[in-house]
């Protein structure tokens, strides 16, 4: 069989042709007199390819009994339609069956809900709107690096082991070939990890930010783009145990240099979703979401709105508005905090800056004021916070002080301290969930339908 080309190719092709052949999975079969019509899709697009089977195929009882499901290789003339809603169709002259299926197959023409099919995550991709996310996925996974290349960031990867806790929450995975039944002991009677396999506490990295600086403050511009783990026992729909980061991090900027990118970075990611997944896009606002294309344009044609942590706790207090979480100075913005701000009181895009030094980690620099710390976050209509930055501490004592308030033993942290002794800078930096960002675009309401594989708390299947 001669090369195949993909069902998107043959239903954007400019001209009949006289032989083509495509591959792809049966979606349906329905029967006429003198022949079969077979909806074949292959994942390239949302739209299925209808193929003419005629009876008299050397091997048309077989494709008789073809259900949803089988896989099929189809050479034959593509044609224009008779039909309606399709432009092309590929009459056949061989059908090839590649593998059958059978009536166990639990992806049928009918609506699943969505908790069904991350039970069957494996197959899901199938359907038509998982096909629809993970190409969206795709396209924007394809537009990060784009977006930072063209503007001259050098792409790093971050190690997936480390031995910091970016963060400091403590919500780690520890990575261990100890016997955990039996574990070797030190004489205080506290596991011996001087044994393990690195020799000392590991864990699943939660952030690529510290190795990101120590790049940073050699490169000038880079970024991560990779998992990150957070064994946080939380079942809510906008936290996973593990997603993935995007991570810019740029020598000789401050807070109003990393504010100018993470706002121009949220917009070149809708703006790619606009222009390169149009048709999925579609299926999103009819299915999963009637406003959300409304909802991508508003973002995309207001300038945010700028404003500090603590004029954004007078706006909320002030606005008479019962929240599930009270508002106070000192605590933080939860999500419907947030979509308030940019929902209700500025009707756009929010960026809020400058944050209590008590509810921020170690690394970001402390305001002239001693109260606050130069943190950032991204607000978005329908989501809330999308990107979290700030600007790091690159003074070396007021770092190692600040370390001890937040409890950290300067004494490991002494390869990301020596960035402060030779050659310091300014720098800054952000972290943006591509999972969060995705369901911004995609409308879609729980983090587990964005990812292949979701990995939450009780749950790897898979």
């Amino acid at each position: 069989m001669q090369k195949p080309i993909s069902v998107r190719d043959a239903l954007s092709s400019t001209a009949a042709q006289e032989s083509a052949s495509v591959q792809g999975w049966v979606r349906t079969r329905r029967d006429a007199k003198a022949f079969s019509f077979l909806e074949v899709n292959d994942g390239s697009c949302l739209k299925n390819l209808q193929v003419i089977a005629p009876a008299g195929l050397f091997n048309y009882p077989e494709v008789q009994h073809l259900i949803t499901g089988a896989s099929v290789a189809v050479r034959g003339k593509l044609v224009a339609s008779q039909g309606q809603g399709q432009k092309w169709e590929l009459v056949a002259d061989e059908v090839r069956v590649v593998g059958p299926s059978d009536a166990t197959y639990p992806l049928q023409k009918k609506g699943h809900t969505a908790e069904f099919l991350r039970e069957i995550a494996h197959l899901r991709p199938r359907s038509n709107l998982f096909g629809a996310i993970f190409r969206t996925r795709s396209r924007l996974a394809y537009a990060v690096h784009r977006f930072f290349q063209e503007r001259g960031f050098v792409y790093v990867h971050a190690p997936i082991i480390t031995g910091s806790d970016c963060e400091g929450a403590g919500e780690l995975f520890r990575v261990t070939t100890l016997d955990p039944s039996a574990p070797p002991k030190r004489p205080d009677g506290a596991v011996d990890f001087a044994k393990d396999f690195f020799a000392r506490p590991t864990y699943l990295t939660v952030s690529g930010q510290l190795e990101a600086e120590a790049f940073a403050c050699a490169l000038s511009k880079v970024y991560t783009f990779g998992p990150t783990f957070r064994a946080e026992d939380s079942n809510t729909s906008r936290h996973a145990s593990e997603f993935w980061m995007i991570e810019p991090e740029m020598a000789f900027c401050d807070l109003a240099g990393n504010m100018d990118l993470a706002e121009e970075f949220v917009k070149a990611l809708i703006r790619e979703a606009r222009s390169t997944c149009a048709e999925d896009l579609e299926l999103f606002g009819k299915f999963v979401d009637k406003d959300l294309i409304s909802r991508l344009d508003f973002v995309l044609e207001r300038p945010f709105q700028r404003v500090s942590y603590t004029e954004a706790v007078k706006l909320l207090v002030e606005s008479g508005k019962t929240f599930e979480y009270p508002v106070a100075y000192g605590t933080n913005l939860q999500s419907e905090h947030e979509r308030f701000l940019t929902e209700s009181v500025f009707k756009c895009p929010v960026t809020v800056y400058n944050y209590p030094k008590e509810i921020k980690p170690f690394y970001m620099r402390l305001n002239d004021d001693d109260r606050t710390v130069t943190a950032m976050d991204v607000l978005v209509p329908g989501i809330g916070e999308i990107v979290g930055g700030s600007q790091r501490e690159e003074r070396l004592d007021v770092l190692e002080a600040s370390m001890r308030r937040h409890k950290l033993d300067p004494k490991d942290y002494g390869w990301y301290l020596d960035l402060r002794r030779f050659g310091t800078v300014p720098h800054a930096g952000f972290g943006l969930g591509f999972e969060r960002m995705l369901m911004f675009v995609t409308g879609v309401s729980n983090i587990r339908d964005v990812i292949p594989f979701a990995r939450t708390p009780g749950n790897a299947a898979f």
